[in-house]
């Protein structure tokens, strides 16, 4: 079985990052009292997990006005930093959202990366052995080692994704001709034929 870490609710949940803009590191983190959990993940994750959960709410919120607000509570802004140390428990991988319709909660599944390897004997040329009894191989899903599970009430949902769209935006500022992250020391504009373009003032 795998380790389950399950907030129901968490006291806090927020997505924080580690380190400068162009270098960061992105975390989901859940605490509830002293229990903290940390999970790492890309800023596109970031980008995707806001925006569903955001679709969501706004569906939700089509047949239950009352219970899903259409912006997220003042009284919830949460602009602190990560609790710390911050321990990784895995990298995300697969994440899963649901409505749980009879207590009116958002629930998101967030699963390991998937590291399986397939390792196929070769011959000196670096040919494959046998290519016929490698393509027969079939490889089972494998069950995930941890699992973090996360209930929260849409209130909270919405500040999440509030949150999380500010901490996606305090990233490196993108050039107004390519679209591109801009360095501190500039960066090469495809759009300029290669010339370097700074931050505009």
């Amino acid at each position: 079985m795998p380790v389950m870490h399950a907030f129901d609710p968490p006291e806090r949940f927020v997505v924080g990052t580690v380190g400068e803009p162009g270098a960061r590191t992105f975390f989901l983190q859940a605490r509830e009292g002293a229990r903290v959990v940390s999970v790492a993940l890309e800023k596109q994750q970031v980008t995707v997990l806001a925006e569903r959960l955001d679709e969501l709410l706004d569906e939700v919120m089509k047949s239950a006005p009352a219970v899903v607000p259409a912006m997220a509570p003042y009284e919830l802004d949460d602009n602190g930093p990560l609790e710390q140390p911050i321990e990784e428990e895995f990298r995300a991988g697969t994440m899963t959202l649901a409505w749980d319709p009879d207590e009116d909660k958002v629930v998101l599944e967030v699963f390991p990366i998937n590291e399986t390897e397939i390792i196929a004997e070769v011959d000196e040329t670096g040919a494959l052995v046998d290519e016929d009894a490698v393509a027969a191989i079939e490889l089972d899903e494998p069950e995930p080692d941890e699992v973090l599970l996360v209930r929260i009430a849409p209130r909270n949902a919405r500040a999440f994704v509030k949150r999380a769209e500010a901490v996606l935006g305090a990233g490196r500022p993108n050039c107004p001709f390519c679209g591109n992250p801009i360095d501190p020391e500039g960066h090469l504009c495809v759009r300029a034929n290669g010339f370097k373009r700074r931050d505009p003032v």
